[in-house]
């Protein structure tokens, strides 16, 4: 489990990228792969394993496992927000399976969003079992609040607690 920070490219390795995963498993002695992606703008939980078995069990969307997002988005939140996400949202690529979504109050958004919410922004919590492309930055900005922040808080039962940014466990 990797607390992925942002600006870090979801690949071993890269020309182009300025920072890899590669740089935070150099001393490692197995060959470790991502388990899924997030986006290089995208922090939290990445799974790195050798089991190529486990990890299509953790992403391949028919074992529907829940991945847990925190989303610091544009403006004040209305009550609709969350329901019409928790329906499902219209893509450019399809339907969106519905999420289970909800508002989270500064407190809460802190356990894996330390800088906090600035005002004119809200915390909401995003549970989805797809995992499409930039899915979650998608879905708010469809319903008018674009991600400022995105950080994946767990996949499945793997979460980021007492991790800081850029530290691992096994």
């Amino acid at each position: 489990v990797l607390n992925k920070p942002a600006g870090v490219t979801s690949t071993m390795s890269d020309p182009h990228a300025d920072r890899t995963l590669a740089e935070f498993v150099a001393d490692r002695q197995e060959r470790l792969f991502h388990v899924g992606r997030l986006d290089t703008d995208t922090e939290g939980l990445l799974l790195l394993s050798n089991d190529g078995t486990l990890s299509h069990r953790l992403m391949h969307p028919s074992y529907e496992i829940s991945k847990t997002y925190v989303a610091i988005v544009d403006g004040e939140v209305e009550r609709w927000v969350p329901r019409r996400l928790r329906r499902g949202i219209e893509l450019d690529d399809g339907l969106c399976q519905p999420a289970i979504c909800r508002v989270i109050n500064a407190r809460e958004a802190e356990t894996v969003a330390p800088q906090g919410v600035k005002p004119g922004t809200t915390a909401v919590e995003v549970i989805i079992r797809e995992g499409r492309n930039r899915q979650v930055r998608r879905m708010t900005a469809a319903v008018g609040h674009p991600t400022l922040r995105l950080i994946r808080a767990a996949i499945g039962p793997h979460t980021l607690e007492g991790l800081a940014p850029g530290d691992w466990a096994d």
